[in-house]
């Protein structure tokens, strides 16, 4: 068994989606959110 460049691992992962709408979330570093800041700010109202 091969063993895939951790860099071309993480290259190839589809965009992280907002679990609530479905939009891409642009991700930072160490980012663990599921929701989009749009459905976010929902929440806090």
């Amino acid at each position: 068994m091969q063993t895939k460049n951790p860099l071309e691992f993480f290259r190839t992962l589809p965009p992280k989606q907002c679990t609530e709408c479905g939009t891409h979330i642009i991700e930072q570093a160490e980012s663990y959110l599921l929701e989009c800041d749009r459905c976010l700010s929902k929440h806090e109202d």
